[in-house]
Parts: structure tokens; sequence; C-alpha cells
């Protein structure tokens, strides 16, 4: 595959460069390395189709935010089960109880993320860009874990 091909050349490169650990540490942790990566990808896609949608197409902030956080929970989803957790699930019935834990799961830390950035921004007044980070950490950190025990869990 491309990304396994792409990702022995950036370790190769590391190691090059002196960074021998870095990519030690990359190999014994590939799994949580590899949600990082494509999680930054996420987001990345997420902003960038938010501003497709209410700049380019002139779409309401609500409206673009869910057609945006849509693609992106679908970029996840796709690359979470093919290149992070290597889900074998072909079966249409175990694929689409599969695809709802993981939209599910994801609604969960966006009902979890908006509740808490009420609270602490508009409630309690704290600095916005701070608790924005803090609560990405947050959900990071959650979605790796219901992706990880109940979604992707790999079976005995």
């Amino acid at each position: 595959m491309i990304i396994d091909i792409v990702e022995k050349i950036c370790l190769k490169i590391l190691e090059k460069i002196g960074l021998k650990k870095l990519a030690e540490i990359y190999r014994k942790h590939q799994e949580g390395m590899r949600y990082l990566v494509f999680g930054a990808l996420s987001t990345v896609i997420n902003i960038v189709v938010f501003a497709i949608c209410s700049k380019t197409a002139n779409l309401s902030t609500a409206i673009s935010n869910t057609i945006a956080w849509i693609v992106a929970v679908l970029f996840a989803y796709i690359t979470n089960k093919i290149y992070v957790f290597n889900s074998k699930t072909t079966k249409i019935k175990e694929l689409a109880k599969e695809i709802i834990s993981f939209f599910s799961a994801r609604i969960v830390t966006l009902v979890l993320e908006t509740a808490f950035l009420w609270v602490v921004i508009d409630k309690l007044g704290f600095n916005e860009i701070l608790m924005k980070i803090i609560s990405n950490i947050i959900v990071i950190i959650l979605n790796f874990i219901f992706s990880k025990i109940f979604i992707f869990k790999k079976e005995k």
C-alpha cells in the first residue's frame, strides 16, 4: 500500500537525520501514531470543507459546519478502518454496525465537546482558544478509545 511505502520512507528519513529514537517510538506505537496523523488530516479536511462551504458556496455556518463534519468523519472512518485499526469487516451487516458505531461515537464526542465549550466559555468565561485546544485533546483521546475498544476491536 502507498501508506506503508510513505511511512517507511519517512521513518528512514528520520533515522538518516539522527532521529532514530523518534522512528523507534513511531514503530512501537504505530497504531496511535497513525491515528494522530489521520486525525490531523481529518481536521484539515474539516476546515477546508467548512471554508469552501461558507466562503465559496455562501452556506450558513451551521450548514457549512455540518457538511464539513460529515466529510471529515467519513474520511476518518475510512482511514481508521483501513490504515489505523486494519479492520477486515466486509459483511454488510457487520459493516453497517461498524459505520453506525463510528458515527455514533463521533456524535457523542461532538455533543460532549459542545457542552464542555458552552460551559467553560459561555458560562465561565475561560479563554476560547485554550478551551478549544483542551476540548480537542479530550475528544481525540475519547475517539481513539471508542474506536479501539468498541468499534474496531480485534476479534480473538
